[in-house]
This record gives C-alpha cells, sequence and structure tokens, in this order.
C-alpha cells in the first residue's frame, strides 16, 4: 500500500479536518461515532499538500443485518461502513474499492454491503459497476439511504461486475513478464519489500482496477476475455533472473485490442492512455515500432508470497527452456503458483 494510502487508527486521522464536514451534515452523531471508533482502523489517502482526500471504514458486520429492509443473512457480512472521496480524476475512487473487496476477501465474507444516500450518484454508478446492486433501503433519523450489496460465491461470466473472483473453470491461464519500471507503478500492491512506497503517485494507472499493458511479445494477440494472467516481474539490470525474477499478482483480461484496430494513433493514445503506466511520448514509440498489442486487464489479487524464477522452474514445473515473456501455464502449475503465493482461496471459483 502506497505511502498516501494508509491503513492507520481512528486516533490518527484530524476529525477536525473540513473533509468530513459532508459527513457530518449527512449523519447526526457522526462526531461522536467516530471518537467511539478510536482504537479502530480505516483507510485514508492524502495528496501531495498533505491534505485528506479519501476515507474507508470496513468491518465485518455479523451474518444477520435487520436495519435494513429487507433484512440480509448471509454466513459473513462485510460492510462498508464510511466511504468518501474527493474526486479528482484519478480513479482514487476504484482504488478504495478494491482495499473494501481485499478486505472483504481476506475475511472470507460472503457479501459485502453499504448504505448511501441516493444524492451520490457518481459513487452509487462506481459501486454498481463493480457488482454492488441495488438491495433495499435503509431508513433512520438521517432519512433514507439505499443498501448496495455484492455477492462474493458466484460469478456471472462478467470480469468487471465480478470483480475480484477469479472464474478459473475452463479458463485458459498465462504468464506475462512486465518490467521493473513499470510494475510497481502500475500494481501498487505488488510492491516488493525493497521497493520504496516513493515511487507511488495519485495517478489513474496507479489507482485504477483497470490496467492497459502496451507490448510486442508473440500470441499475446490470441489472449480473450477472461483469459488469467499471472504477472512476471522481471530482474533489474544487473540482477540474476534466477532469484530476482518473481510472479507477484493475478489479472484477468478484458479486452486485446492489436494496432490495426485503430485508426491513427490519435485514436490508440485515447485508447490507451487513462490506464496505460506509458505517457504520450513512449506510447508514439511503441505505436512507430508497429504490430503493437494492447492489452486491458483487471488486477484482481497480489501475492502475499513473491514466488521467483528458481522455484517457478525446480518446484512448480514451468519449463526452463520456454520463451517467459509470454507463455501459457497449465491448471495444475496455476492452482500450485496460487498455493504457493499464498492467494486466498476464497477469491477463487471453479
Amino acid at each position: 500500500m502506497g505511502k498516501n494510502l494508509q491503513y492507520v487508527k481512528f486516533t490518527q486521522i484530524n476529525l477536525s479536518d473540513h473533509f468530513f464536514d459532508s459527513l457530518r451534515e449527512d449523519y447526526v452523531g457522526f462526531e461522536d461515532w467516530f471518537h467511539k471508533k478510536a482504537e479502530e482502523f480505516a483507510y485514508v489517502h492524502y495528496d501531495k499538500e498533505s491534505n485528506l482526500d479519501g476515507f474507508l471504514y470496513v468491518k465485518l458486520d455479523g451474518t444477520y443485518i435487520n436495519d435494513v429492509e429487507p433484512v440480509i443473512k448471509s454466513e459473513k457480512i462485510v460492510k462498508i461502513g464510511t466511504f468518501k472521496i474527493n474526486p479528482h480524476g484519478t480513479r482514487l475512487g476504484e482504488r478504495f474499492i478494491k482495499s473494501a473487496l481485499d478486505y472483504a476477501i481476506e475475511e472470507k465474507a460472503s457479501v459485502c454491503y453499504v448504505t448511501i444516500f441516493e444524492k451520490h450518484s457518481a459513487l452509487i454508478s462506481l459501486l454498481q459497476k463493480y457488482g454492488f446492486q441495488k438491495y433495499g433501503v435503509k431508513k433512520s433519523s438521517n432519512g433514507e439511504e439505499l443498501v448496495l450489496l455484492k455477492e462474493l460465491t458466484n460469478t456471472t461470466g462478467n470480469v468487471i461486475t465480478d470483480y475480484p473472483l477469479i472464474n478459473t473453470n475452463s479458463k485458459r491461464k498465462f504468464l506475462l513478464s512486465i518490467y521493473p519500471n513499470y510494475h510497481t507503478v502500475m500494481f501498487p500492491d505488488s510492491m516488493l519489500n525493497n521497493e520504496s512506497s516513493t515511487m507511488l503517485k495519485d495517478v489513474p494507472y496507479t489507482n485504477s482496477i483497470h490496467k492497459i499493458y502496451i507490448c510486442r511479445m508473440e500470441g499475446v494477440d490470441s489472449l480473450q476475455n477472461g483469459d488469467i494472467i499471472i504477472v512476471y516481474r522481471t530482474a533489474e539490470a544487473g540482477k540474476n533472473a534466477e532469484y530476482s525474477s518473481v510472479v507477484t499478482s493475478v489479472c484477468i483480461v478484458e479486452t486485446v485490442k492489436s494496432q490495426n484496430e485503430f485508426k491513427d494513433f490519435e485514436d490508440f493514445y485515447r485508447y490507451a492512455c487513462t490506464y496505460s503506466v506509458f505517457d504520450k511520448d513512449d506510447l508514439s514509440k511503441w505505436y512507430k515500432k508497429g504490430n503493437c498489442i494492447a492489452i486491458n486487464m483487471t488486477y484482481n489479487c497480489a501475492f502475499k508470497k513473491r514466488i521467483t524464477r528458481h522455484e517457478l522452474i525446480e518446484s512448480l514445473g514451468l519449463p526452463r527452456s520456454n520463451y517467459w515473456g509470454f507463455m501459457k501455464v497449465t491448471d495444475e502449475q496455476f492452482s500450485q503458483i496460487l498455493k504457493v503465493g499464498e492467494v486466498n482461496e476464497s477469491i477463487i471459483i471453479n
């Protein structure tokens, strides 16, 4: 988690910050509630001037919720208790939604829900994009709120609304290599222990759930919606790939576009710029080389344990002689990689 996104105790957060003014207006007793949470934790985000611009509180909420209509009954329920961001074009909302769903997966929750006033239409739309559905209402002294609920035990086949669940049934699996200078700014939760969080900025390609990667590797154009990608961070210059190249993350392919599907560079740039780590000059260089492929994928999970190239070959059976830029992985190899990488099994739907 980057330096500007932190998981801290409520006591470390300045309640008098003007950021909380709208929450004080919306919820009677907000300050009392905040003080009662003194020893609990919340996700916060600060801008370059150290101003608070994002806050997220998530909690386990039992198995039976009766202050909403209809009641929610499930094996394990996670509630997004408080969620606010100051939008500023960096897709920070997506980063917070990822944090909330990561928490729910870690707790092996069966559902995740949030109550929200209808006036917050942009946030409602964002939550619905990632599979939260209108479930009911909550009536209180503060007024009537919508209840949005996301199930975390099954998939529909839609990569985005199913996020972050990974449906492995009859899905192809591939390893995709990414250079170190692009890896961590694209996949912030997959940062290595020897990397500095100062490299992470409040920018769309870091915050977003969606990632666009540009490459020219043979076979990449065969990728299809729903294919599973294991991200392979290559070795830094001068380091031994055997022990410094590692797999770090799992992504799911949304779309793949070849260069010839764009009418010109500007068309290509408009498509790639929002979610791509490459700036306009980089994208221009790729475009001029020709035959480049744009892979649009969701960033579903980071491994708790990074697995080296050596272990992938010697223990998990990946062929040393294969081209490691892009290669197919068997179902058994994929399962073993997830196990050794200590990926929470509740994110996997077979």
